[in-house]
């Protein structure tokens, strides 16, 4: 169990804090929805929670199977929904530094597929992965 602690500290802003580090970080309103846009917004932290899971799972896979996956970068594009406000999509790219065989690969792609935090989102949420590979392969 991990326990979060947040507190609201005025001006649509939050500061949360890590119970296990002590690490905070602090939240603000997006301008589109009556805040400044100073930080990551709460949906924010959802896109961001994907895109660290999937490179987590993945940093488990290279060292489970002795993978050189150093350098893996992750973008998730999150869209909102107006009615009601939500989180409509989380496109995600991956892409990976190196070439794999064609098992490794489909063993990767499926684990970082099922990360806990996709496994978690809501049905009606798109999240649609994407893997760039080297040489111009990609695999949705």
């Amino acid at each position: 169990m991990v326990q979060i602690d947040t507190d609201y500290i005025g001006d649509l802003r939050c500061e949360a804090e890590h119970g296990p580090s002590g690490v905070t970080l602090t939240t603000d309103a997006p301008e589109d929805n009556h805040g400044e846009g100073r930080s990551f917004s709460p949906t924010d932290l959802v896109a961001t929670a994907l895109g660290t899971c999937i490179a987590t799972i993945l940093g488990i896979q290279a060292e489970k199977h002795a993978l050189d996956l150093d350098g893996i970068e992750i973008s998730v594009e999150k869209e909102m929904a107006s009615n009601p406000r939500r989180i409509a999509s989380l496109r995600t790219d991956v892409t990976m530094p190196t070439a794999l065989d064609a098992q490794t690969r489909e063993r990767v792609e499926r684990a970082a597929r099922h990360c806990p935090v996709d496994e978690s989102i809501h049905p009606d949420i798109e999240v649609p992965i994407t893997f760039h590979w080297p040489g111009g392969g990609a695999a949705s």
